[in-house]
C-alpha cells in the first residue's frame, strides 16, 4: 500500500509514518479514522474558529491557531483580532471534508472550534462546564461524580445538557443555548458551577487555584467568550489516541477513557452519531441564573488578584 495518496484533491503524504511514540497508530490510521467521522465531527467545527494542536516529526505538540502561509487559498478562513498577541490572527474554518482531510495531512491530531461561529462570536451556541478531576487512578470516576451534579443544577434550573468524555480524564458537559450574549452564558456558567458545587462540596469545587482544590474534581467554569473546547470526535494527544467520545448519561458510570480510543472509536459508533441523538434543542437561560452568576467574581481575574496578595503577604513574612 502506497504511503500517499489523494482523496477529494488533497495529497495525502507519509501516511505509514507513526503519529508518536505511544500513539499505537499511524498517520493514515488518523487520516482514515477523520475521514469515516467526517460527516459526524463537521457539525461540530463548521464556521467556528478553528484551533488545532499538531504534532510533527520529531517535534513537540503545538497549538496552531494562525493558518500556515502556505494553506491553499481553498480553505476557508476568518481573520480575527488578537488582545492578548495585538495582532491579527487567521483562522481556518472547518467546513468540509476537503478542509478537514487537508488538516489531517497537516498531522493536525486535536480539533479545537470556538463556542460561537464567526461573525456571531458574541452568542455562543452552548455553554461548557469542563470538570478536571485530581490526578490518580479514580480520577474519571470522580469526574463522572461531578458531572451527575452538574446534571442536577442544570435540572433544578429547567435546563438539560449532553455529555462527553474530555478525551484525557475528564468530562464535558455542553449545554446547547440560544438568545444569550457572551456575557450571560459566562454568568450563567458561572452559576451552574456553584450550584453543582453545593450540591455536594466534598466532592466538587469552583476553587481556581489548583491549591485550594485539596483533591476534589475542579467545576471549571472558565470555557466561556472567546474560549475553545476540544470537538466531539476529536482525538486527543494521549497514550493510545483516545477520542472524546459523547456517552449516554445512563451509560457514563459503567465506562473509562480507555473504551474511547482511536481504533475502538468507530467500531462504537457502527453508523450512529450519538452526539447529534444526546443533544438536547437550544434553550434560554433563565434571568435568575444570569443574575445568581453575575454575583460570582470571575475565576480568573479573581485568581489573579488571590495570586497577587498570597506573594505580597509572602514578601511582607520573609517568605
Amino acid at each position: 500500500m502506497s504511503s500517499t495518496e489523494v482523496r477529494d484533491g488533497v495529497s495525502l503524504t507519509n501516511l505509514d509514518q507513526s503519529l508518536f511514540a505511544d500513539a499505537g497508530a499511524t498517520k493514515r490510521d488518523l487520516v482514515d479514522y477523520l475521514d469515516a467521522v467526517a460527516d459526524r465531527i463537521l457539525p461540530a467545527l463548521r464556521d467556528r474558529p478553528l484551533s488545532v494542536i499538531r504534532l510533527l516529526r520529531g517535534q513537540d505538540a503545538f497549538m496552531q491557531k494562525n493558518l500556515p502561509k502556505y494553506t491553499p487559498e481553498w480553505v476557508p478562513r476568518v481573520g480575527l483580532w488578537a488582545e492578548s498577541s495585538h495582532r491579527q490572527v487567521t483562522y481556518g474554518l472547518c467546513n468540509d471534508r476537503r478542509t478537514l482531510l487537508w488538516f489531517a495531512n497537516q498531522r493536525a491530531i486535536e480539533y479545537h472550534p470556538t463556542l460561537a461561529v464567526a461573525g456571531q462570536l458574541d452568542r455562543p451556541t452552548h455553554l461548557v462546564l469542563d470538570l478536571d478531576p485530581p490526578e490518580g487512578s479514580a480520577a474519571f470516576g470522580l469526574a463522572v461524580r461531578a458531572a451527575l451534579l452538574v446534571r442536577q443544577a442544570l435540572a433544578d434550573c429547567g435546563l438539560a445538557g449532553a455529555v462527553k468524555t474530555s478525551g484525557a480524564k475528564g468530562v464535558h458537559v455542553v449545554v446547547p443555548v440560544r438568545g444569550a450574549d457572551a456575557e450571560q452564558a459566562a454568568a450563567s456558567t458561572r452559576a451552574l458551577a456553584a450550584r453543582a458545587e453545593k450540591l455536594d462540596p466534598d466532592l466538587a469545587t469552583t476553587a481556581f487555584i489548583r491549591e485550594d482544590r485539596g483533591g476534589k474534581v475542579f467545576l471549571d467554569s472558565t470555557r466561556a467568550g472567546g474560549a475553545t473546547v476540544v470537538a466531539v470526535y476529536s482525538p486527543r494527544v494521549r497514550p493510545g489516541l483516545p477520542v472524546s467520545f459523547p456517552v449516554p448519561w445512563s451509560d457514563l458510570t459503567n465506562v473509562t477513557p480507555a473504551d474511547f480510543v482511536l481504533r475502538e472509536a468507530l467500531r462504537l459508533l457502527d453508523g450512529q452519531d450519538p452526539w447529534a441523538a444526546s443533544l438536547p434543542a437550544p434553550q434560554e437561560l433563565p434571568a435568575d441564573l444570569i443574575e445568581h452568576g453575575r454575583t460570582i467574581p470571575i475565576a480568573r481575574v479573581q485568581a489573579m488578584h488571590e495570586g497577587k496578595r498570597r506573594a505580597r503577604a509572602r514578601r511582607e513574612h520573609g517568605g
